[in-house]
């Protein structure tokens, strides 16, 4: 993964900022990657999605970011995203065939999964990292076992009902997960700027103090 503008290594973080729209993308994003956040995710369910990637995209590049969409479920909706200029896909199901064609288009990709059979498939189809979803499934014991099993350096990314707590991020990070996937902790469209931005700095704060 590439090194945020400051030089500094990234945080994984995924902001899902599900519900944005074109009018509010820019903004919130603005504040999500002052507080240190490179990876942002705009859900296909949110309004006009496709139109809020494309704007982030030509706005903030993808250099020194992974810009791209969510629950990006079936080939159709991936040839979609592609066409944006994104470099990030993130699915709540495993598919192989939608892995396989984002990663070919240089997507980092990241694909659901709940079951050690669904982790290999997406390992195999070339994923960049697996996204645990929803992590309530599995837990922190699940994750433990899955991770005994699968290749050392393969990525999990917990995602649902994470907050910006010691209590809720230290036990998947000290099991072995790479980072977080953070929703509506994180964003909600009823949100002010400054509520995101306190947010953000949150998450990064707790991250970094439990990484450290």
């Amino acid at each position: 993964m590439q090194t945020a503008k400051d030089g500094a290594a990234p945080i994984p973080l995924i902001a899902i900022i599900r519900g944005v729209t074109p009018d509010t993308c820019l903004p919130v994003a603005s504040e999500l990657i002052a507080a240190g956040f490179t990876m942002i995710e705009v859900p296909l369910n949110s309004p006009d999605a496709l139109v809020s990637i494309k704007m982030l995209v030509e706005h903030y590049g993808t250099d020194d970011f992974y810009i791209g969409a969510g629950t990006v479920t079936t080939l159709e909706l991936a040839e979609q995203v592609i066409a944006t200029g994104a470099n990030l896909v993130v699915t709540p199901n495993c598919d192989p065939l939608v892995i396989a064609r984002c990663v070919s288009a240089g997507c980092a990709t990241y694909p659901g999964i709940v079951t050690p059979t669904e982790a290999f498939t997406a390992i195999h189809a070339g994923a960049t990292g697996l996204k645990i979803f929803p992590v309530s499934m599995v837990g922190v014991d699940g994750l433990k076992a899955m991770k005994s099993v699968v290749p050392a350096d393969t990525e999990f990314y917990p995602v649902g009902g994470i907050d910006a707590t010691n209590e809720s991020m230290a036990p998947y990070l000290n099991a072995g997960a790479k980072g977080f996937g953070l929703g509506s902790s994180l964003y909600k469209p009823t949100m002010s700027l400054q509520e995101v931005r306190v947010n953000a700095d949150n998450f990064v704060q707790q991250y970094q103090a439990i990484s450290a």
